[in-house]
């Protein structure tokens, strides 16, 4: 079973930054959904970022909190996504994880569970720890 492998994680003072990765551990085709999605203690899990990989579409998402701050790219010749995360914030402290997901259908149902399905997704990275101090 294809794994998520999960890189870049650490502790940065508020307005650093810091760089995620997150490639399968295997070379897979088998996802054309990967994104981000965080879990900080005593708050909701909340999706952070998607992209829509390997369709030519690239459409990508990013939640209110991180907008303008955070970028989720992909390299496909490394089967490798990215999050590009910049003037970290001490509410951006949390677990990240890295989510995959096959999605089939409309154009606008994969668009629309790219976005809002990262929690749900059962392909999962073990997580890295962003701690952000003020």
């Amino acid at each position: 079973q294809v794994q998520l492998v999960e890189s870049g994680g650490g502790s940065v003072q508020a307005g650093g930054s810091l760089r995620l990765s997150c490639a399968p551990s295997e070379y897979t085709r088998s996802f054309n959904c990967m994104g981000w999605f965080r879990q900080a203690p005593g708050k909701a899990r909340e999706g952070v970022a998607s992209i829509q990989t390997g369709t030519g579409d690239d459409s990508t998402y990013y939640a209110d909190s991180v907008k303008g701050r955070f970028t989720i790219s992909q390299d496909n010749a490394k089967n490798t996504v990215y999050l590009q995360m910049n003037s970290l914030k001490p509410e951006d402290t949390a677990m990240y994880y890295c989510a995959a997901a096959k999605i089939t259908g409309s154009w606008y149902y994969r668009r629309t569970r790219c976005a809002g399905g990262l929690g749900d997704f059962a392909t999962r990275g073990q997580g890295t720890q962003v701690t952000v101090s003020s």
